[in-house]
């Protein structure tokens, strides 16, 4: 089977049609479709159906995707070992991160393997709840997976390494007044700006508007990197890890803790095995910055 041809069946499914895949694979639409058949007539079955303009997976076709993506990146993994020597001289190192954790440990983290490899380059993919991340790395889109989530998760046929644990803070308005600290009897009347419902953060707001303080969510952003202007402009505050309280104090935002502490668990995703030279060294410094983190806190 050429990977060649994987490659170009992949594209067609990330970029939801064959004009934007030849596009991002450079080629011509009609060698793109030629290719497919190609692939098809090696597989002996069709892997897409043609729905009007465009295109939808067959049901082979869908169980086609991870046995590619596999078989991509094992060869990744294969020219990987050949051409990266032990100092790292090439290569890239795919991550998958939440917001929060992609402000915290990401930053730190890219930082230190950029200083100790400079050749090496890192991709970084959004996602917005752990079960994103946890899929990224299982389907191997992703290699190292960063995520937050109330409790470290226990994901059996996946590594999960603790980093930190991050306190949740209330990020106000320039000029918002207040006790420096946030409680319960502090809740009253405030107007909230939010991510949608799954995150910690919207669960910690949703339990003080739902206990009749008359706290309420006026804005409901699904980019949490939205919620900072939103704030700064005055519309709401926002619930938020400690990571970001550099970029809003910075910004000229009132930062305050809230208590009783709610705090963020920060862990890093990856495979058992088959992780390329890039990712294992990106592993060694998280698993350095995860002791550094125990020390600091015995």
């Amino acid at each position: 089977m050429d990977a060649r041809l994987l490659s170009y069946f992949l594209a067609i499914v990330d970029h939801g049609g064959f004009g934007r895949a030849a596009e991002a694979v450079h080629v011509s639409q009609p060698s793109l479709s030629q290719a497919i058949k190609q692939l098809e007539r090696d597989l002996g079955i069709s892997l897409f159906h043609r729905v009007g303009r465009g295109v939808e997976l067959s049901e082979p076709g869908r169980h086609l995707v991870d046995p590619a993506r596999q078989v991509l990146r094992d060869l990744d993994m294969a020219r990987s070992a050949v051409h990266s020597t032990r100092d790292l001289e090439q290569g890239q190192v795919d991550i998958a991160a939440m917001p929060s954790a992609g402000i915290e440990p990401l930053t730190t983290l890219t930082s230190r393997f950029n200083r100790h490899h400079p050749a090496m380059s890192i991709s970084v993919s959004g996602a917005f709840t752990p079960e994103e991340v946890t899929e990224s790395v299982r389907s191997g889109r992703a290699e190292i997976g960063l995520l937050g989530s109330a409790q470290t998760p226990q994901i059996p046929d996946l590594r999960c390494l603790h980093l930190g644990r991050q306190p949740l803070i209330m990020i106000s308005p320039p000029g918002s007044e207040g006790p420096g600290t946030i409680r319960p009897q502090d809740w009253p009347g405030l107007n909230i700006v939010a991510s949608p419902r799954g995150s910690l953060m919207r669960r910690l707001v949703d339990e003080a508007v739902n206990t009749d303080t008359g706290a309420r969510v006026v804005a409901e952003v699904a980019h949490r990197t939205s919620l900072l202007p939103f704030v700064l402009a005055g519309l709401g505050h926002a619930v938020m890890p400690s990571s970001w309280k550099e970029l809003a104090t910075s910004s000229g935002c009132r930062v305050r803790r809230i208590e009783p502490a709610v705090y963020l668990n920060v862990s890093l995703l990856h495979r058992r095995q088959g992780l390329t030279p890039g990712a294992k060294a990106y592993l060694s410094l998280a698993e350095e910055l995860a002791g550094e983190e125990t020390a600091f806190h015995r």
